[in-house]
């Protein structure tokens, strides 16, 4: 179905409440679906939690409470994330769901088995808990995991695997080619040069002495699967594999997957091998965004530096807070946040921006009573907004978010010009055509945001039309 959009965001891990950093992927998600409906395909936009796992399980005995428990208090917080971020997701899946996943995963299992790519050998290997994976030698760093600079554990216990190995050309074959689309381009590469070092079959389970906190292995209660075995097939279990033939016929493959660059693995390598033992197309593209920190210094519990989403929504409001996210972080590299930052650009970009911008073309437009009816009639406004608009898609298109951000305020820079040089508030009586353009550019303003900024989009509408007096954006 060539219509069809479907895009998803990685499951957010339920070991913590959530972080700024989730957010990010979040409303970049959201971008691209509320783009996608506008240009009137039938989008389909999912999210969920991951919450299996040993580091779940070890979080909630900390407090006192069943992995289920702490489970259910930490995925309710990401659930209703939504309304703060304003996020228009369709599904919210959970890998604890005893109807929807649950048996999708144990089916999934089964085929693999069936097409003998699962085997049970004994073990021994290093995990790092903060990864759940086993990590290699070579992906060591002076003893530690790259990511999460901890030593892991040597762990030596039978378990079953995963035939990784078997599906080392072709998947190299589906990264190179970009038949699954890497952006940024950088981490195509570097996953290119990690397949090329040699695939290794991985563990794809725990022994239950180690884990109690996740899903059997079928036929064998000794066993818990491992949780990217588990948490990966959230994509499809979702969208009805096995269990709606329709549903899933017409949305899969999907078309973006965003994830963080910490699970860009999982996502290009173990995701795509598991799926071409299933028989099923690979994704088309994935989105690879990178960290934030915080004041220069990666997020972390410890430090107490994590940002809470709900707290920055509530005192600056939805649309200023998608807007840093979307504008100062760049879509696929590490960005920092700060308040003062943050609190910058609010006033530089929105109050004395945008915010001034449509407040000054409003009021000028009530006062001679102009409405928003027409086409633009002056060949230097016309002849920017083609350029603009076409520089827009492309650059969504090649998921470059900030960049597209950056060319509506290239537009707003460009009227703020404008204004000066036809002097609109001088003898504004003839002047009407001129200010009758300005309308409809600031309208053309609006429909450009809507992806991003959906209720700032809403206002600017309700501004031009009388329906609203106060600022959309208070100077703080």
């Amino acid at each position: 179905m060539e219509n069809k959009f479907y895009i998803t965001t990685s499951i957010a891990y339920t070991n913590a409440p959530p972080h700024i950093g989730f957010a990010l992927e979040l409303v970049q998600a959201d971008v691209l679906a509320r783009y996608n409906r506008k240009l009137n395909k039938e989008v389909f936009f999912l999210t969920g939690t991951d919450e299996h796992g040993l580091k779940v399980q070890k979080e909630a005995e900390k407090h006192g409470l069943s992995p289920e428990e702490f489970s259910n208090q930490i995925a309710e917080q990401f659930k209703t994330l939504k309304d703060p971020l304003n996020i228009s997701n369709d599904d919210f899946i959970r890998t604890t769901d005893i109807k929807r996943h649950i048996p999708v995963v144990e089916k999934i299992w089964q085929k693999l088995v069936d097409n003998r790519d699962i085997y049970k050998q004994p073990y021994k290997g290093y995990y790092c808990v903060g990864c759940e994976a086993f990590i290699t030698q070579k992906e060591l760093v002076d003893g530690k995991c790259s990511i999460h600079k901890t030593e892991p554990q040597l762990i030596e216990e039978e378990n079953y695997f995963f035939r990784l190995s078997k599906y080392q050309k072709q998947i190299e074959e589906i990264i190179g080619s970009d038949k699954i689309k890497i952006f940024p381009e950088e981490r195509k590469n570097e996953v290119l040069s990690f397949v090329k070092q040699g695939l290794e079959d991985v563990s794809f389970s725990r022994s239950i002495k180690s884990l109690k906190w996740g899903i059997p292995v079928p036929g064998d209660t000794e066993q818990i699967m491992y949780v990217w075995a588990d948490a990966l097939t959230n994509y499809i279990s979702a969208i009805g594999y096995s269990t709606d033939v329709k549903t899933f016929g017409k949305l899969w493959p999907a078309d973006v997957q965003c994830i963080g660059k910490d699970i860009l693995r999982f996502h290009s390598i173990y995701w795509p091998a598991m799926l071409l033992s299933l028989g099923l197309s690979v994704p088309k593209s994935l989105l690879v965004h990178g960290f934030i920190t915080a004041n220069g210094q990666k997020m972390s519990k410890s430090l107490g530096n994590v940002i809470d989403p709900f707290g920055l929504v509530e005192k600056y409001g939805t649309d200023a807070v998608r807007y840093y996210l979307l504008r100062e972080i760049p879509t696929t590299k590490d960005g920092d946040f700060t308040i003062e930052k943050f609190e910058k650009r609010y006033n530089s970009d929105l109050a004395f921006g945008l915010g001034n911008l449509s407040a000054r073309i409003s009021t000028v437009a009530l006062k001679n009573n102009i409405k928003a009816e027409g086409s633009i009639n002056d060949k230097e406004l016309a002849d920017k907004l083609e350029q603009i608009k076409k520089e827009y898609s492309e650059l969504i298109d090649q998921i470059k978010l900030n960049e597209a951000l950056e060319k509506i305020w290239d537009l707003i820079g460009f009227c703020d010009r404008y204004i000066e040089k036809e002097k609109i508030w001088e003898n504004s009586n003839d002047k009407t055509g001129t200010i009758k353009n300005l309308v409809l550019v600031v309208g053309f303003i609006a429909d450009l945001l809507e992806p991003f900024m959906p209720d700032t989009a809403l206002k600017i509408k309700e501004q031009l039309n009388g329906q609203r007096k106060e600022p959309i954006f208070p100077r703080i």
